[in-house]
């Protein structure tokens, strides 16, 4: 098996809920301590920055996208879809590891597809932090923030990659758009 071929293998590893980072932690210090840097080549709890508005205050929280799971990029089939000892054991013996995700007793490795989706997905929200999508077209939204703070208005569209939402508001008995951000906004 090429190195290459070995270093495709990622794994959904099950975890005790709420100790993904504690996992973490734990298999990146013995990968150094056990020397697995052949064998486990990277570790990862999947999380993504969310914005939102909390008590008319606009706050960024982490959340898990795959809660009670750690990825692991490791060596841990061989040619002949055997697990590899060393490292069936070392992952396995992992303070707070449950098991492989699907099948306990011969993993399966995650589709290149899912692992491509999950690591855009954790890269996208790296570099800016994503709405919490709260609203849809038609609701009702009161402005929080902003010239039109106190008004009323409809949503008339939402642009989730730009962080903005339309919002037709009646001033004067006409109808005005105001593009505003989802922290400027709160359910009427």
């Amino acid at each position: 098996m090429t190195e290459e071929e070995k270093r495709t293998q990622w794994f959904a590893v099950q975890v005790l809920a709420g100790q993904e980072n504690k996992v973490l932690d734990n298999l990146t210090k013995r990968i150094k301590t056990e020397e697995m840097v052949d064998f486990v080549y990277d570790v990862i709890v999947p999380t993504e920055r969310v914005s939102e508005v909390k008590r008319g205050k606009k706050t960024e929280t982490v959340r898990k996208l795959m809660p009670g799971y750690v990825l692991v990029n490791m060596w841990l089939l061989d040619e002949n879809r055997q697990p590899v000892d060393r490292t069936w054991y070392f992952i396995r013996e992992t303070t707070g590891v449950i098991g492989f995700a699907g099948n306990k007793e011969k993993p399966i490795p995650m589709r290149p597809s899912e692992v491509e989706a999950v690591l855009a997905q954790v890269r996208g929200t790296e570099e800016k932090a994503k709405p919490k999508i709260e609203f849809s077209v038609g609701e009702v939204v009161k402005v929080s923030d902003g010239a039109f703070q106190n008004q009323s208005g409809t949503v008339t569209e939402i642009d989730p990659e730009r962080g903005k939402i339309r919002v037709s508001i009646s001033i004067f008995g006409r109808e005005a758009i105001a593009e505003l951000e989802y922290w400027q906004i709160e359910r009427a």
